[in-house]
């Protein structure tokens, strides 16, 4: 394995690129841009790559569907970091192009929600075409494949074109939410500020059955940050869910709900437990009444001393 590289979503002056270079360890690694997201992910499983950064969800749509469904299936594998990206587009042209030239324009899909007013207010007959990323829609920029390209402004330089319009956002506050993976190993100490993500497939379908899933962390007030189904890929119906949750696996509310889990539901996947990028060390909120460790530790010893006794 190349523990000295870090693939990314490419190719070169993505967003990703821009958030993967704000770990500290980014400065010793060579980053290497990869075609997409299970290419950068199929990367770390072989050995090409140590880790890889993808996006995992934006604050306009949601979960980007394409990193849920790759860490769901395939060769498992475990999410170490996170990092959060404030997001804001600029529509970048060949030189010389004016906005009324413009009639074919392109980004990744996950920013059209993040444009379309936009979009329909200053380019209304405009053809939009999805691209791998928005780097890569520069570049097809750049080859001549279409008019302009929605992407961020410091990719004008990589590409030759200019930044016709900046600072185009439809959502104020835009974030993008990426995560560095890696190969499964012991996830890090718990830092008092943690998130802890599994996928769960339902053992079947039946009233209530996402109830008693959510039911294992409600009862141990364990706080979720992102739930997502996804399909399966097995028929009308079937799916799993993508969850966040509030905590480490070491925590003893968060074991223990993760252990209910796996008891009623056998498909639970592991995706780690990392720093939230959204706090710092110890900045949790506090914990409701009964649900810390201690707590549970208390609990723990009283059932001994019921069991032997010694009530």
């Amino acid at each position: 394995m190349s523990a000295t590289r870090y693939a990314y979503l490419g190719p070169e002056g993505t967003f990703t690129e821009v958030a993967l270079r704000m770990l500290p360890e980014a400065a010793t690694r060579e980053l290497v841009p990869m075609v997409s997201v299970p290419a950068a992910l199929d990367a770390v499983r072989s050995g090409e790559a140590a880790a890889a950064l993808v996006p995992i969800e934006n604050s306009v749509e949601g979960g980007i569907t394409a990193t849920l469904d790759e860490l769901a299936g395939g060769e498992p594998l475990m999410i170490y970091r996170e990092v959060l990206l404030s997001i804001t587009f600029a529509l970048l042209v060949r030189p010389g192009t004016a906005l009324s030239d413009i009639k074919t324009v392109t980004a990744h899909p996950a920013a059209q929600p993040q444009v379309r007013n936009w979009l329909a207010a200053h380019l209304p007959g405009a053809v939009w075409e999805s691209a791998a990323s928005n780097a890569d829609g520069a570049r097809l920029v750049q080859e001549g494949r279409y008019d302009a390209a929605f992407a961020g402004e410091f990719a004008a330089v990589t590409y030759g074109l200019e930044p016709l319009v900046t600072e185009i956002h439809d959502a104020e506050n835009a974030q993008t939410r990426f995560v560095l993976v890696g190969r499964p190993a012991r996830p890090s100490s718990p830092t008092g500020a943690d998130k802890t993500s599994v996928v769960i497939s339902m053992k079947e379908d039946h009233p209530g059955a996402l109830l008693e899933l959510l039911q294992e962390f409600a009862v141990r007030g364990v706080n979720l940050m992102l739930i997502q189904s996804r399909p399966t890929g097995e028929g009308i119906g079937n799916y799993r869910f993508a969850v966040d949750a509030e905590g480490h696996i070491a925590d003893r509310r968060v074991g223990e709900a993760l252990m209910g889990l796996k008891r009623i539901s056998p498909n639970v996947r592991f995706l780690g437990s990392y720093p939230r990028a959204d706090a710092s060390p110890g900045e949790a909120r506090p914990l409701r009444a009964g649900t810390s460790d201690a707590s549970f530790t208390e609990a723990s010893d009283w059932l001994a001393r019921c069991q032997d006794g010694r009530v």
